[in-house]
């Protein structure tokens, strides 16, 4: 591992004063993703900036009745909060299937967010990668690519994200306020993440020295009555090789309103659209969760070995939309 200046930040203007100052420079917060990734040789900041006392690690009420997440908070503790298991059930689903207890007593909010792909060439310094080497080329796509993107892929990288938060937080239409050197400002989930196009070394909108530090969830009444659902290949501690957030609200047998997303799918946490849209006004039934279903799928490019991944969405979302509506 290179060596590394070290700098506790005091406040947030503080933290991205220190960023503008060494472009070299990373924010540390939990470090369960960016640690990995140095000992790996993936990254090698010349500085960290230490934002552990800057990001807030509470959960508050809001005026309109969301709640405002510090981006400090523990993913154990964002799970334990009863607000949030109140109010978003799929959140804390998400967040629990995320990781070991040991990592979530770590990671942190804002962090969970930034995490990296875990695709095996962007982690193997051996093999070239466009989103760690731009322009080396991307392996994956005739490669090892099982696991990867079947939706909103480029020739340029196939990788997809690896949070189970994101996608809960797409769901629900979450704001992340972040800030940068020009102030502060909000930005809108989904929005955060960007597809690879052709450059996929940029996971996100933020710019350099951008300091998450907060999430804002929506005040939306049907959220208690939502789930998450993932597919992994073993029990415990693994990323999702398809996973579905969604979120119903029915009247008399009609979807009234609803919120899905995927992850596992895409370079970013999916949210579906389409498939909201065939099913607001529909009727609650197997049937029409999968007509929706296909019509947000219809947009899917599977590559030779992943291609499954588009019949076991399909059956993801209905078993899952199909839950909500017999769960009294």
């Amino acid at each position: 591992m290179r060596p590394f200046a070290y700098r506790r930040a005091t406040d947030a203007q503080t933290a991205v004063a220190a960023l503008s100052e060494r472009p070299d420079a990373m924010y540390l917060g939990g470090g369960t993703n960016l640690v990995d990734l140095m000992r790996l040789g993936v990254v090698s900041p010349g500085a960290l900036v230490d934002v552990t006392r800057v990001a807030a690690g509470t959960v508050e009420e809001t005026a309109d009745g969301g709640l405002l997440i510090g981006a400090g908070v523990r993913n154990s503790d964002l799970a334990a909060h009863p607000a949030v298991r109140r109010r978003y059930p799929m959140l804390v689903q998400a967040v629990l299937s995320g990781a070991s207890g040991q990592i979530r007593n770590m990671a942190t909010v804002g962090g969970n967010l930034l995490q990296r792909t875990r695709c095996s060439y962007f982690q193997d310094v051996s093999k070239p990668c466009n989103k760690r080497r731009p322009g080396s080329g991307c392996p994956a796509v005739e490669g090892d690519h099982r696991n990867l993107a079947i939706i909103g892929h480029s020739d340029a990288c196939v990788a997809t994200h690896p949070s189970d938060m994101a996608v809960a937080l797409v769901a629900l239409g979450a704001i992340v306020h972040v800030e940068g050197r020009h102030g502060a400002r909000r930005v809108p989930m989904p929005g955060l993440h960007r597809l690879p196009g052709d450059e996929p070394e940029r996971d996100t909108v933020l710019e350099p020295g951008d300091l998450i530090t907060a999430v804002e969830l929506p005040a939306l009444p049907f959220t208690t009555r939502s789930r998450y659902r993932k597919v992994r290949d073993r029990a415990s501690f693994a990323f999702a090789v398809v996973s579905v957030a969604a979120a119903l609200d029915t009247a008399d047998g009609v979807v009234r309103d609803c919120r899905i997303a995927f992850g596992g799918i895409a370079h970013v946490p999916w949210r579906a659209e389409l498939a909201e849209e065939a099913l607001r006004g529909a009727p609650a039934t197997a049937a029409e969760f999968a007509r929706a279903a296909d019509a947000e799928l219809t947009r899917a490019r599977p590559l030779r070995e992943n291609g499954f991944k588009v019949p076991l969405a399909r059956n993801v979302l209905v078993r899952t939309l199909t839950d909500l509506v017999e769960t009294p």
